[in-house]
């Protein structure tokens, strides 16, 4: 479990250090998760640590939500300052992960009925 965390924090924190260096109004949390997503990519598998304690980590998802809105209220000034984007923003961020789950959601489900009907 120990490894699990380390592999987490550690990606927050090069994804703090990121934004913070380079100035990037994203939460380093956010580009940690892309991290360790490219890292994973890259290996082409998930690494036994992580299999078998993230499903036990997900039980408690809440609380890994905690740094990332502390992360937007770090830049609150910013966002108060441009209330119409920022409702923009969210309105168009939400109806392309909308899009995007429901094409994936249909990718999938083609691809689990044509593995039914081959023998």
């Amino acid at each position: 479990m120990i490894e699990t965390f380390l592999w987490l924090l550690g990606y927050q924190f090069a994804g703090e250090l990121l934004a913070r260096s380079l100035g990037w109004p994203i939460p380093g949390a956010v580009l940690g998760m892309l991290f360790l997503f490219l890292t994973l990519c890259v290996r082409k598998g998930i690494p036994d640590t992580l299999r078998h304690n993230v499903p036990r980590l997900m039980t408690h998802m809440s609380l890994l939500f905690i740094p990332a809105g502390a992360g937007i209220l770090a830049f609150w000034p910013l966002l108060a300052e441009r209330p119409l984007a920022m409702a923009a923003v969210l309105l168009l961020s939400t109806l392309s992960t909308l899009l995007i789950s429901a094409l994936t959601l249909t990718l999938l489900l083609r691809r689990q009925q044509g593995r039914k009907a081959k023998p």
